[in-house]
């Protein structure tokens, strides 16, 4: 059995999960709109960096959460 975790500690779990998946996603975006005005290629890389981004953000997500279920600092 798990200890009882703090209220905190679940809002600091959700607002980590949250700034990682809304910051890879920006930075994709942000990074595949740069990358198309640069070489003139309308939605290519905007797709590849937005799924690029959408993937680190969950992979991040799961170091997260399972970091946190773990109990590790």
């Amino acid at each position: 059995m798990h200890p009882k975790k703090s209220p905190l500690q679940a809002m600091a779990l959700y607002s980590a999960i949250l700034s990682q998946l809304v910051g890879s996603v920006l930075i994709g975006a942000f990074t595949g709109m740069w990358l198309d005005d640069q070489f003139g290629t309308a939605p290519l890389f905007l797709v590849i960096c937005l799924l690029a981004g959408i993937s680190a953000g969950v992979w991040a997500m799961f170091q997260t959460v399972r970091k946190f279920e773990s109990g590790d600092k």
